[in-house]
Parts: structure tokens; sequence; C-alpha cells
């Protein structure tokens, strides 16, 4: 089977990660990897800023995100103790930005699959990073001018396995002749 279709077929979200750090060549890979997605009209705005999971920003986030939730004592924070977590941000103004960074976002999944690394996608920081504070954490995660939160992806070396979803091809596709 072709390796990227294996990829594709393999991944799944880990919540779990050991404490080892990703060396530069992984991390420089998943970068790579989400540089080259396209984007609409070739525009290249996707910022990306590698946060390392000791880093104290992580648990300011994670405090806005628990205190907008109403969320006391969370078993986990929103990563999964991962060594890294690569938040992507996108231009504010520019109407294609959520799509061009949702396809790098999985690019960088699949690649860190094919390195044998696991991910998750995150999204549920949204909030906390686009309400009251989104100016310091922007300015903290370094985002561009004009540049605002898109998705987030948290990347490590597995603690843990998990199985790829199953899917229903007659409940989820459609086929119009």
């Amino acid at each position: 089977m072709n390796e990227v279709l294996k990829a594709i077929g393999s991944r799944s979200s880990i919540r779990g990660y050991t404490d080892e750090k990703l060396s530069d060549d992984e991390l420089n890979i998943l970068l790579r990897a989400g540089l080259e997605a396209p984007t609409a009209t070739n525009r290249q705005e996707i910022h990306f800023t590698v946060v390392s999971g000791s880093n104290p920003l992580l648990a300011e986030i994670e405090a806005v995100k628990n205190e907008q939730r109403g969320i006391a004592d969370p078993p986990h924070n929103f990563y999964y103790e991962a060594p890294a977590v690569i938040i992507l941000s996108a231009e504010k103004a520019f109407s294609w930005s959520s799509v061009d960074a949702g396809i790098a976002v999985e690019n960088i999944a699949l690649a860190a699959e094919s390195l044998g690394l696991g991910s998750l996608i995150i999204g549920c920081i949204k909030d906390a990073l686009s309400g009251e504070k989104a100016g310091y954490f922007a300015e903290k995660l370094h985002f561009p001018e004009g540049y605002g939160f898109e998705i987030a992806v948290a990347v490590g070396h597995r603690a843990v396995e998990k199985e790829p979803h199953e899917y229903q091809l007659e409940k989820n596709v459609s086929f119009i002749d």
C-alpha cells in the first residue's frame, strides 16, 4: 500500500506522550510538512508558532480555557502533556485562512504519523485565544500583525496507543450521478 495512504489510515488522536523531546530533525520535518501545504491563491498566510510543552504560556492558555468553560480541576491539560505544541495563526481578514490552516495541520499530523510520532489536532483553545486576552496571547505567541488563532497540534512520542476511528461509507458519503 502507498505510504501516504498508510499514514492516513493509521493516524489517530493521541492523548498521552512520553517526556522525550522531539529532535530538531523531527520538528523540522513537521514544520516543512505544514509549510508545504497548499494555500488559497498561494497566499502562504499561515504562521507556525512552536511552543515547548513545558512553557508556562501553555498553562496560561489552559487556565483561561478552563475558566471560560467553568472547569475547576481537569484531569489533563489541552495538549495532554505533549513535548511540543504547534499553534497555527493566519490573517484574520483572509476568508480562506481557516481552510488553509486545516490543510496545514493535517499535513503535520500525517507527517508525525509517518515518523512514528503521535499527534492531537486541537481546536478547544480557540475561545481562549480569541477572547479578552487575544492581544496578549497573540503577542506572546509571536503572531504577525492582523493574525489570529486558527488551530493547533500537539506532537510527541506516544505513551499510549489508539486505534484509528471507524467510519460508515453509506452514512457519510453521497454519490450523485
